[in-house]
């Protein structure tokens, strides 16, 4: 959960603020005369907003669902890969349809 901190608030209670976010991964959005200026998160988080690769990786059939966003007409190769697998004496395969 993100919490509102004041700028004054920040100077005062410095430390406990870092520790809160190194810590318990804790969020805060400073704010000065109500208004949002800036946020501080941990180095983790700021490494998966910079750079979203780095987010944690899935594993099993959520990885190999994840990785299909990859793939733009995926269905049409999937029919393709059976079709070509229909043609091949060596193997009955079953049609799709």
């Amino acid at each position: 959960m993100t919490k509102k901190i004041g700028v004054a608030e920040v100077k005062r209670q410095f430390s406990m603020l870092i520790s809160e976010v190194s810590l318990k991964g804790e969020h805060f959005i400073i704010e000065r005369k109500g208004k949002p200026m800036a946020a501080v998160v941990s180095v983790k988080d700021l490494d998966m907003i910079e750079d979203p690769k780095k987010r944690e990786r899935k594993k099993g059939l959520l990885a190999a669902i994840g990785a299909w966003e990859d793939f733009d007409d995926l269905e049409k190769m999937v029919i393709e890969i059976y079709n070509g697998r229909g043609k091949a004496k060596e193997r009955g395969v079953r049609r799709l349809g």
